[in-house]
């Protein structure tokens, strides 16, 4: 994951990457005996999407990662899609050997022209008694099929409220933009509770949705529920993007709290984010959500310049939510490595592929930002407009741009001044910045692909901006 050489010029340092061929969405993200499992689409034989396949990776503490074989692979007859794992820790589904709870991976079959479903998405089961190092298919696969050829992407928690106490799966009618809820004892046998839309639903696909509970305000007895929906095209950014809605479920339906939905991320680079399972609760309130999103956009992304590899996995992002001025808002903070040797002059210069953590801080008023160049010219740039209240991400002249029409643009994402202040926590690594706005309010997430050979941060400010806090250290 950290070579340097020039044909892995892009490798990332912090992001997942696997050592070669394509991956997209993360599936099966779970917690399971202090390991953190990252399951993921993966093409097993080249660098463009096909053979949907679950590639793997473990780790101890979600920072340093270790490529695992693969999962479950695709055959003649199914493509592996997307989807969830659950550790079946009372063993419901009865695919326990009576001494290790089965961890059991939901997903989506994609049957192929030859199979007896041709054409045909279905959610299937594939469980494992050795911690996730081999998996068997369910011999009654599929255990839900609706017939459709866009029914896809379950993910599967374990509710216990009110309501009662089972098994609850979100999946998606994507090109209908409907979310589907089913309930089950035993994740084999699926009941129907209802579904959820727009009232006005926009162009694309729906895909990969979650729903979870998260206290307000860091309080357990105060909750709120939020479904993430990734949607394709029709993302704020133009392509494919990530959105959210608040509200309450109450074990059968999901109800929106008007005027709460909004974007996960602002960029053009974060896709089918999905959390962990498993993750246990703090006090006696819900449990911790870290989500990791797909770092790319279905627009360019089998024209990304990387060679062996292509796309990674966004930093995991802790989640929670925040009355702000009378409204909710989720938050996300990044769980990265701390810095080290943090430099504060205002201009700092280091070798390319360098990761660091970029952190900016000033009083509202005027423009300031930060110029990230690679010493041949080129540049992004990082801007802080607050006539406009707004954050602006400008990767037209990054580097290299034209490898796909779509690719250079500008993004945009709102701006809350916060105590009186404006902070940006940036985070770039070889081939992307992450950018966090007033401690996780709004996120921006970009690709770049810098042609130098240096990295070259630097702060700037027009007469009406007062930067007090710049700093950079390397990851």
């Amino acid at each position: 994951m950290t070579s340097t050489t020039t044909r892995d010029r892009y490798r990332p340092r912090l992001h997942y990457t696997p050592a070669r061929n394509w991956i997209n969405d993360p599936n099966g993200l779970v917690f399971h005996r202090g390991v953190y499992h990252l399951f993921y689409q993966h093409n097993p034989f080249g660098t463009d999407w096909g053979n949907m396949s679950w590639g793997h990776a473990t780790s101890p503490d979600l920072q340093s990662w270790t490529e695992q074989p693969v999962a479950i692979r695709c055959d003649e007859s199914e493509s592996i899609f997307s989807g969830s794992a659950v550790v079946d820790e009372s063993n419901t589904s009865g695919l326990g050997d009576g001494v290790a709870p089965p961890m059991v991976a939901v997903y989506t079959s994609a049957y192929g022209p030859s199979s007896p479903r041709p054409g045909v998405q279905a959610q299937s089961l594939a469980y494992s008694l050795d911690e996730g190092q081999t998996w068997t298919k369910y011999a009654g696969n599929p255990v839900l099929d609706r017939g459709s050829a866009n029914f896809r992407d379950p993910k599967v928690f374990r509710y216990e409220g009110p309501a009662g106490a089972y098994w609850v799966m979100v999946a998606v009618e994507a090109e209908e933009q409907r979310v589907l809820l089913y309930k089950s004892a035993n994740l084999i046998d699926w009941e129907f509770l209802s579904d959820f839309r727009m009232a006005a639903p926009g162009i694309g696909v729906w895909e990969c949705p979650d729903l979870f509970e998260l206290p307000v305000d860091g309080e357990p007895g105060r909750t709120a529920w939020v479904l993430v929906v990734s949607t394709n095209p029709g993302g704020v950014a133009g392509g494919s993007g990530t959105r959210y809605f608040l509200g309450e479920f109450d074990g059968v339906r999901f109800a929106e709290i008007p005027g709460s939905r909004s974007w996960l991320d602002w960029g053009r680079d974060y896709y089918a984010a999905v959390s962990f399972n498993g993750l246990p609760a703090p006090d006696a309130g819900p449990a911790r959500r870290v989500m990791i999103g797909w770092m790319n956009n279905w627009d360019y992304a089998a024209a990304t310049p990387t060679d062996a590899w292509r796309s990674a996995m966004s930093l995991p992002r802790e989640l929670a939510l925040r009355n702000l001025d009378g409204r909710l808002r989720l938050i996300q903070r990044p769980i990265v490595p701390p810095s080290s040797d943090p430099t504060q002059a205002p201009r700092v210069v280091l070798p390319r592929g360098e990761a660091c953590r970029v952190r900016v801080g000033a009083l509202p008023g005027g423009s300031f930002g930060v110029r990230f160049g690679s010493g041949d010219g080129d540049a992004a740039i990082l801007a802080v407009d607050a006539a406009a209240r707004e954050v602006r991400l400008d990767r037209t002249s990054s580097g290299l741009v034209d490898f796909h029409e779509g690719f250079a643009s500008v993004e945009r994402a709102p701006l809350d001044t916060v105590d009186g202040r404006v902070e940006l926590d940036v985070f770039i690594d070889a081939c992307s910045l992450e950018v966090f706005v007033q401690g996780g309010l709004a996120t921006i997430t970009d690709l770049v692909f810098p042609r130098g050979e240096q990295l070259e941060i630097e702060v700037f400010a027009d007469s009406e901006a007062t930067v007090d806090v710049f700093e950079v250290g390397r990851l």
